[in-house]
């Protein structure tokens, strides 16, 4: 039968592992959990958590400074190599916070790195895992992998803010058109984190993007879809401006991360009918990405992926250790 939720884990057991976090909801209860199991199973020392409130505790999901050092985040040397030298080489006012990227290992940060670095690092992979992914641009070829990128952060022509893809893969159809798609990548987030407000510039920029039913709708300036609809915008903007001839934005999430399926569908449901010239919205599960590279790259990194982020069977297993046993038989 196939999944379709994860466990309420008991407070006692997320205690034993470090990880019980109030707020954190069911799914990112388990992936926090997850990545715990995986930290120990690499024999990484475990990090704290510097709360607002300066209170440091131990954190099950976090690796030590050491461990950091080392690359400890990253599922191979030459990924935690291409870090540094994308981290030194960032784009002009690109944001990134050090800590969540090298020491926090349930953050979407490493994750998108871990998922896009071999790609970044083997164009034919690049090339392959594009077209698997969209059999359409069978003719296309990957050019470029780029990591949190903007075409133009502040271009009073394109968005005037901040807003930028996790990732990035610029392609050349066998005609010569050049396109791009946008990535934007979720793990345990629910969309519901916080937002900024939207400049004066969106106003003007969302009827004219024609990617919506209703681009006055509150719901495009509200949780949980906003950023999406930031995304998307960034991205159809940049191609009125005639940097690319298409586009499309796709978010790849676990499929069993529910609160933010239950964004991703919302978000469809403001989107008006695709024309031509519009860009696409598309999501695409993390485990059907792992099991493209299963097929078209490294089985054994892939199967490394999957048993990081992906492993929910070892949940399944801690949770049949934790059956009281005056209920499982036990004396």
């Amino acid at each position: 039968m196939k999944r379709t939720h994860l466990p309420i884990v008991p407070d006692a057991v997320l205690t034993r592992y470090r990880v019980n976090e109030p707020n954190d909801n069911r799914f990112r209860s388990c992936a926090r959990l997850l990545q715990s199991l995986w930290r120990a199973g690499r024999e990484l020392r475990i990090g704290r958590h510097v709360p607002p409130n300066g209170e440091k505790r131990w954190l099950g999901s976090r690796i030590s400074d050491t461990a950091a050092r080392r690359g400890g985040n990253f599922m191979s040397p030459e990924i935690a190599r291409l870090v540094w030298l994308e981290h030194a080489y960032r784009e002009p006012w690109a944001t990134s916070d050090e800590q969540r990227l090298w020491t926090n290992l349930l953050s979407s940060h490493p994750l998108v790195f871990n998922a896009f670095g071999p790609l970044r690092l083997d164009e034919c992979l690049a090339t392959n895992m594009l077209r698997a992914m969209f059999p359409d641009l069978s003719d296309a070829t990957a050019e470029t992998v780029l990591f949190e990128h903007s075409p133009g952060r502040g271009s009073d022509d394109l968005t005037g803010d901040n807003t930028a893809w996790d990732a990035a893969i610029t392609y050349v159809r066998a005609d010569g058109r050049k396109g791009i798609i946008a990535i934007e990548m979720k793990y345990s987030e629910s969309g519901w984190e916080p937002i900024r407000d939207l400049r004066a510039r969106y106003a003007h920029l969302l009827p004219a993007t024609g990617l919506f039913k209703d681009p006055m709708a509150p719901e495009l300036r509200k949780r949980p879809i906003q950023q999406l609809m930031r995304e998307h915008v960034l991205l159809q903007a940049a191609i009125m401006r005639g940097d690319y001839a298409e586009g499309r934005f796709v978010v790849i999430l676990p499929e069993l991360n529910q609160p933010m399926q239950n964004a991703c569908q919302r978000y469809t449901a403001q989107l008006a009918l695709l024309s031509e010239g519009k860009a696409p919205f598309s999501t695409l599960s993390l485990e059907a990405f792992i099991d493209l590279m299963r097929h078209q790259g490294d089985k054994d990194y892939a199967e490394d992926l999957h048993e990081r982020y992906c492993l929910w069977e070892r949940i399944d297993d801690i949770m049949e250790d934790a059956v009281p046993p005056e209920l499982a038989g036990g004396s």
